[in-house]
């Protein structure tokens, strides 16, 4: 599990680690850091680092102070460095280090480089880039543009212009295609419409990890993590033991929303799938192994309810999730089992519920549920919707994010806006009712299901167009974990 830690969080422990080393300690490691990830990428792309042309975009501060002594090392080594600046407070002693290493300054974008390193802005900044800046930004944007996406940039730490503790772009911001960060991670390198911005990050230990001693704001599970967490048959097991997922789904209007969330719920680890609903024959005939029944009250006993894909807002539908409230197991709601609950008809029903509730809204229905759209700070509008209504959110975008009423959250790193088509969140619901049944606690049921569809969504991607069916026909649980 990988975490990142807001900005105040990382300036307080690099204030601690710097008060026990020599003043300039940590730009060292940092540029160090810096420099050798710059010269693997020119090896690997043009064979050498020697005769290489290499781009420094210096704003002012530690950040511009970083590239200037990564730019020193890359000289030392032979490369052709020259300095942008787009500050007169551009570090002085990083500055030094340049030009006695040979580098040069340069009053304007080369016509050609082969590396551009993003020095502009660090993790102090807020707000989007400012003149010169965006103008330097969107020069480099356009040459890119000429020259089939070269050259490469590397951003140093953060992708200039973006919002570091939220993951929103306010404005015009680098668009990196490898970060070198420094300690840790940080929000906007997992989250929101930042994290494309940073491309392949590249984590530098710089000793900072013992003196985060906050608690990180957002964790980033791998698949270790997944694999670990997801239930597993035993010699022993039955069908029973495995767990039984009620689907409480689809309408006479909407039958296919029944089919893609049993096939969630069948691709999940629970040994039964029961559907209660008006397409029964549908889905016994699309999925003959599935027990169905009219209604949720005839289903026989489960161990969790996934409710809502297709359900419609009639007073059945009103009755479904009505008996899949008042049930003891745990519920994943999604779609129309949202929009129900915006009225407050079933506020009283939600609160007499002790069993775990698991919500998975898309903007629009976060807004409805929440009174408004999610905020530039997805994850803290995340938050604030699980403790209001004690449930676990997943909020569904690219960077999916789970976040649990305690105030944990999680970035899912798999997803792929190839998933935004209609259908597929019906199958994330059956999938994620079924770890539910398997005895996954909810947050780690909603992860787990967001990382597993994220990855079926992209394996559905390779093979073509995606669709919903495509998805579920994609969807395997992972590899198990290696013996100890």
């Amino acid at each position: 599990m990988r975490a990142a830690w807001r900005v105040a969080d990382v300036r307080s422990a690099e204030a601690a680690l710097m008060a026990r080393l020599p003043e300039g300690t940590l730009m060292q490691r940092a540029a160090a850091g810096l420099a050798r990830r710059c010269a693997q990428l020119l090896t690997t792309r043009y064979g050498r680092v020697y005769g290489a042309r290499v781009l420094l975009l210096v704003g002012s501060g530690d950040n511009g102070g970083d590239a200037l002594y990564a730019g020193a090392l890359l000289s030392r080594r032979g490369a052709q460095v020259h300095a942008r600046l787009l500050s007169d407070r551009a570090h002085p002693r990083g500055l030094a280090a340049l030009r006695r290493a040979g580098g040069r300054v340069t009053p304007a974008l080369p016509a050609r480089a082969d590396l551009v390193v993003d020095g502009i802005v660090g993790i102090g900044a807020t707000g989007g880039l400012r003149a010169p800046a965006a103008e330097a930004v969107a020069a480099l944007s356009a040459l890119r543009a000429r020259d089939g996406g070269r050259p490469p940039v590397v951003a140093v730490d953060v992708p200039s212009g973006v919002a570091v503790d939220t993951g929103d772009v306010p404005g015009a911001a680098v668009r990196a295609d490898v970060t070198v960060t420094f300690g840790c991670l940080k929000p906007a390198l997992v989250l929101g419409p930042a994290a494309p911005r940073a491309g392949v990050v590249d984590l530098v230990d710089i000793g900072l990890r013992p003196y985060l001693r906050a608690t990180p704001a957002v964790e980033v599970p791998d698949l270790a993590d997944i694999s670990a967490w997801w239930p597993r048959p035993a010699p022993d097991s039955t069908k029973y033991s495995r767990g039984v997922v009620g689907v409480a789904t689809g309408s006479a209007g909407f039958p296919g929303a029944a089919l893609l969330s049993v096939a969630g719920a069948e691709a999940g680890p629970a040994g039964m799938v029961r559907y209660a609903g008006p397409a029964a024959r549908e889905v016994v005939t699309a999925h003959p192994s599935v027990i169905v029944s009219p209604t949720v009250g005839q289903a026989g006993r489960v161990q969790a309810w996934a409710c809502g894909s297709g359900l419609g807002q009639d007073e059945a539908a009103r009755a479904t999730l009505r008996a899949v409230l008042a049930a003891p197991v745990p519920a994943v709601l999604d779609a129309d089992a949202l929009n129900l609950l915006v009225d407050g008809a079933f506020a009283d029903a939600l609160r007499r519920r002790d069993a775990p509730l698991v919500v998975t809204p898309h903007d629009r229905e976060f807004a409805r549920l929440a009174g408004r759209h999610p905020e530039p700070d997805r994850l803290e509008s995340a938050l604030q919707l699980a403790a209001r209504m004690n449930a676990t959110v997943l909020l569904k975008g690219d960077r999916t994010i789970v976040a649990a009423p305690d105030g944990r959250a999680w970035a899912n790193p798999t997803g792929t806006p190839e998933l935004a088509t209609g259908g597929t969140g019906d199958v994330l619901t059956g999938l994620l009712g079924s770890l539910l049944a398997a005895g996954v606690p909810p947050e780690r049921a909603a992860v787990a299901a967001a990382y597993v569809h994220g990855l079926a969504g992209r394996a559905a991607a390779a093979a073509g167009p995606v669709t919903a069916a495509a998805v579920a026909s994609a969807l395997r649980p992972p590899p198990p974990p290696p013996p100890d």
